[in-house]
């Protein structure tokens, strides 16, 4: 089976920092930023980027749809 990386892409400016993701990812790639966005929210990012399996449970749960996950076979 070929090994795949993934990769999240959070729209910063409309995500509101529910955590959802963090808690939907299974390789603990997410976590919420220090940082705020232009509203106030804590946005998600990756924390562990080479951890991403590109498994896109963070995109499914996501409840403002900012979240792009990308894949690719290694």
């Amino acid at each position: 089976m070929a090994k795949v990386r993934g990769a999240v892409v959070v729209d910063k400016e409309g995500c509101k920092g529910c955590g959802l993701c963090v808690v939907a990812c299974p390789q603990n790639v997410l976590a919420l930023n220090k940082d705020v966005n232009s509203r106030g929210y804590h946005y998600s990012y990756m924390a562990n980027p080479e951890e991403c399996i590109g498994c896109a449970h963070c995109g499914l749960v996501c409840p403002d749809t900012c979240i792009t996950i990308y894949r690719v076979k290694l």
